[in-house]
């Protein structure tokens, strides 16, 4: 049965995993058709939204669902198993939420709006992700009264569904230099148009499209955060903390999905001592994987934002990410020629947990930056 979304606190918490596994079985029977026509997973955001799951993280003071870190992250991870681009999109919104709701708690950071919003209105939020890191993309001109923007956001995953995209654009200050301003832009908003470009290996269904913005207008007091154009700042190591955790769920949700299939496969198949240890091969990745998200995890849980905390959770991100890819080739292996067929998953599988080399820091920039930190020298060197 639907759930209405979270617009009053429920006298006893919300079991979210529980809530999760309900409607894994509708996720993981649409993965398959948007993998294969390129298509947005619209249907399971919708039943998502349906459930409440977008103001989950918003804390229950704030009219939220109250889910805590770590049951946010279980969750990921849980539709990451069943499908892949459902679970990768809303760790988009989820890391946006929870960065939001970690400022709004530990630093009295004017987010309650917006996570009210989220929570009374089930608003979609969307990352423009990584075209947003250190020295952002596109141009800010001011104006009277704001600013005008001009930008095309990549890896805007989400978008089709999105209300809201949390991005940025450089301005060229003539006292400080060159600027990111931080804000958010309304999808209905005149001048903002999605262009569908995401054709790709895997992660089909996240629909991470391009977004335009031309010429559309921010007002002053709509801009959230300055901050120094390609330098390192308190706000990206508390995206760095808090968010890679949860989209690295996701990933950590594929190859759990994988290992399970190929387990199915191999209990049919007559053992030999080669198939014990590619299995024993696969467990261990698994394992390794699991464990440095756990450190991912309990850092966010109880860690400050600052140089530190960022190499650990980079260091974790990399980590996670590899051990999740050398999950799924080992249950290609596992399964053996039956992986080879689409129909049991493990190849879309495979295509999916590649995205996890992608995302920011990638593996040579974390070593530089966790290997310069170590040193004692400049992070922005």
């Amino acid at each position: 049965m639907s759930i209405s979304p979270v617009a009053a606190l429920e006298t006893a918490p919300i079991d979210w995993l529980a809530r999760a596994d309900a409607v894994c079985a509708l996720l993981a029977g649409n993965a398959a058709r948007h993998d294969a026509d390129d298509s947005f997973v619209a249907e399971n955001y919708a039943r998502l939204k349906a459930e409440g799951f977008f103001g989950a993280h918003v804390p229950a003071e704030l009219g939220g669902g109250g889910a805590d870190y770590a049951e946010l992250a279980a969750v990921i991870r849980r539709l990451g198993s069943a499908c892949g681009s459902t679970a990768l999109t809303y760790s988009m919104h989820s890391h946006l939420v929870a960065v939001a709701a970690w400022r709004w708690k530990h630093q009295n950071a004017p987010t309650e709006g917006l996570l009210r919003r989220v929570a009374a209105e089930d608003l979609v939020l969307v990352s423009s992700g990584g075209t947003d890191w250190l020295k952002s993309a596109g141009t800010a001109v001011k104006v009277e009264g704001g600013f005008r923007i001009t930008a095309r956001k990549i890896f805007s995953s989400g978008c089709l569904a999105g209300d809201l995209l949390m991005t940025s654009a450089v301005y060229d200050d003539p006292e400080a230099g060159p600027t990111v301003l931080h804000f958010g832009v309304p999808f209905s908003a005149d001048g903002v148009s999605i262009r569908e470009t995401w054709r790709v290996m895997g992660m089909r269904g996240t629909g991470s499209h391009d977004v335009e913005l031309n010429e559309v207008f921010v007002a002053d007091a709509a801009i959230a955060g300055r901050r120094p154009q390609g330098k390192w700042h308190p706000l990206f190591h508390a995206i760095s903390m808090l968010a890679f955790p949860l989209i690295y769920s996701a990933y950590l949700g594929v190859a759990e999905g994988a290992r399970a299939r190929a387990l199915e496969v191999a209990r049919r198949r007559p053992a030999d001592e080669g198939l014990f240890q590619l299995v024993g091969e696969m467990e261990n990745a698994f394992a390794a994987a699991g464990g440095a998200l756990e450190r991912m995890i309990r850092l966010a849980e109880s860690g400050a934002p600052g140089p530190e905390s960022t190499s650990q959770a980079m260091i974790g991100r990399t980590l996670t990410g590899e051990a999740s890819i050398r999950t799924v080739e080992l249950a290609l292996e596992v399964a053996g020629g039956a992986a080879f067929h689409r129909d049991l998953g493990i190849e879309r599988a495979f295509r999916d947990v590649q995205g996890a080399r992608f995302h920011p820091l990638q593996q040579k920039p974390q070593l530089r930056y966790t290997g310069r930190l170590a040193l004692g020298l400049d992070i922005d060197g």
